[in-house]
């Protein structure tokens, strides 16, 4: 029986395989994208969690997904639906009124003149001024290629005069002041910036969140920064899509299809094929084996290096480094199905809409961190809370909500213990006795809950780790150093046509959909210049 031959075969149905997939397709290469789970979408799952309630178990937010991305793939007229609260975040308080961040700066620092520290309320517009343009700069190096800092090539030239150009707009003493903070810690950053503690707390969670480092680790200003470039100042944005997440996988698959790939579930690839320094195609572990001149993977570097191809490829320099990417996932994922909206920090309206988030100041965040550098999960863990039924009342009966939220510490590594039912039952204790301060009552509220741990984030979804972020947002794990240096544009191992596209290539995790555009862009311009070549040849061939 004759194998199936496409021009690109795509390794996993995560949204940035399905971005990639959507663009090679648009632009005509016959396109397939095997997924080894029943769905798509990756940690974009939308579960039942309680008898006729479904709920966000992994990924809740999408207000990193890129505009362009939504504009090109015409993710809109597919059925995906943004919804984006007044509100941001707000910060309960077990002894006094909570602090809230709205979408609008001037609003938050109006509320925050009431506060102890009103000389806070200009500093904070004028943070989040600085953190808009800085923001802005970064949005462009996110859109960027990465350069071949051993061999430039026209092509990054060309980037980094659009990267230069952005610097111009920044501004010469704004240019000093990005080079000054992206190596910082994030509790310097807003330390120097805002002088209330609970206002620190808030925005310093958000330079470690997903990380395996404290706020006063080197360079988590830089996370706090790489989350702005979507926008949403100091505040950051939250975003949720109508129907939950998976409705923005369903409406990303129906893009695909409709733009002419092909999606087959159940589909688990096994190895990556080549030979002579080129991809042949792919091997399932059913012995089916698909031919492809392009490969592109949607999974981590240590997946797709260490399992999918072969070591004699690899070769063991490249492998002992990538054995290196660090990838220390230290977040587990709570769901509490409640009967009756609580209400937490003493409010139960429009303040709930957005992030909720339990980070009472930098050295709370501190010493929650301190737990996991032991093994330990938080006994007094950083919260990051959603309410999506207040969004999207579809998600369950009249009068029942959810909660969903993200806890962190909890390394995939424990000391002296293993991710039993004991290890998930302490993560989930541990997160409702964190929320019964801020909200009184709230235990006896929970109908049931759902707990997604590191290592059912390596398991279920294949990430190395457990990390969803498919490797540290770290200073030498971003931009030309993601996943590695010398493979950084999307290209890899020196194998022609093999690809990555996931979150473990520039310009990381989140969900953004900008590796997958950006790995698609690199995958189509290879092949006009491979077309390019064919034809002068073609046309030297045929010379007399």
């Amino acid at each position: 029986m004759a194998r199936e031959r496409y021009d690109a075969v795509v390794v996993g149905a995560g949204h940035n395989g399905l971005v990639t997939a959507s663009y090679l397709a648009k632009a005509g290469l016959r396109t397939l994208v095997l997924e080894r789970r029943s769905r798509a979408g990756g940690p974009l799952a939308t579960e039942e969690v309680a008898p006729g309630v479904r709920a966000p178990v992994a990924a809740d937010c999408v207000g990193g997904l890129r505009d362009d991305v939504v504009r090109d793939l015409g993710l809109g007229s597919h059925g995906f639906r943004a919804i984006e609260p007044e509100v941001a975040a707000f910060a309960p308080s077990a002894d006094g009124p909570g602090l809230t961040l709205w979408r609008d700066p001037v609003r938050t620092a109006t509320e925050l003149r009431t506060r102890t520290q009103p000389r806070d309320a200009e500093a904070f517009v004028a943070f989040d001024r600085r953190i808009r343009s800085l923001g802005a700069f970064l949005a462009r190096v996110q859109a960027t290629e990465p350069p071949d800092l051993a061999s430039p090539s026209l092509a990054d030239a060309t980037g980094g005069l659009t990267l230069l150009n952005g610097l111009r707009h920044l501004g010469r003493q704004q240019l000093r002041e990005a080079l000054r903070v992206l190596p910082m810690s994030v509790a310097d950053l807003v330390g120097e910036a805002v002088e209330d503690e609970a206002l620190r707390g808030v925005l310093g969670a958000r330079g470690v969140r997903y990380t395996a480092m404290g706020p006063r680790s080197a360079g988590t200003a830089l996370n706090f920064l790489w989350d702005s470039a979507s926008g949403g100042g100091a505040a950051g944005r939250t975003v949720f899509a109508r129907g939950g997440p998976d409705s923005l996988a369903e409406a990303l698959v129906a893009a695909a299809r409709s733009n002419g790939a092909t999606i087959r579930r159940d589909a688990d690839v096994a190895a990556i094929r080549t030979g002579r320094g080129s991809v042949e195609g792919v091997a399932l572990a059913s012995g089916e084996e698909i031919d492809a001149r392009i490969v592109v993977s949607n999974a981590d570097p240590k997946q797709t290096l260490l399992r999918l191809l072969d070591p004699a490829e690899v070769g063991p320099t490249l492998g002992w480094r990538v054995e290196h990417i660090r990838t220390p996932g230290v977040v587990a994922k709570v769901t509490l199905v409640l009967k009756g909206l609580p209400a937490i920090g003493g409010v139960d309206g429009e303040r709930l809409h957005g992030r909720i988030v339990v980070a009472p100041s930098l050295d709370d965040l501190e010493r929650a961190f301190d737990d996991s550098k032991y093994g330990r999960i938080s006994e007094h863990p950083y919260l990051e809370a959603t309410i999506p039924t207040l969004s999207d009342p579809s998600l369950a009966p009249d009068g029942t909500h959810v909660i969903t939220a993200l806890f962190q510490y909890a390394p995939r590594r424990l000391r002296d213990a293993d991710w039993d039912e004991a290890a998930r039952d302490r993560v989930a204790d541990g997160a409702v006795r964190t929320l019964e301060v801020y909200a009184p009552g709230i235990a006896d509220k929970i109908v049931a809950r759902h707990v997604v741990t590191p290592a059912d984030l390596e398991r279920e979804y294949g990430l190395s780790g457990g990390h969803p972020m498919h490797g540290e947002h770290a200073l030498d794990q971003v931009f030309a150093w993601r996943p590695l240096l010398g493979h950084a544009r999307y290209r890899l191992a020196g194998i022609r046509g093999l690809y990555m596209c996931g979150a473990g290539t520039h310009p990381g995790g989140g969900v953004t959909g900008g590796p997958g555009r950006n790995a698609a862009r690199a995958i189509l311009a290879d092949s006009r210049r491979a077309r390019r070549r064919s034809t002068r040849g073609r046309a030297r061939g045929a010379d007399p």
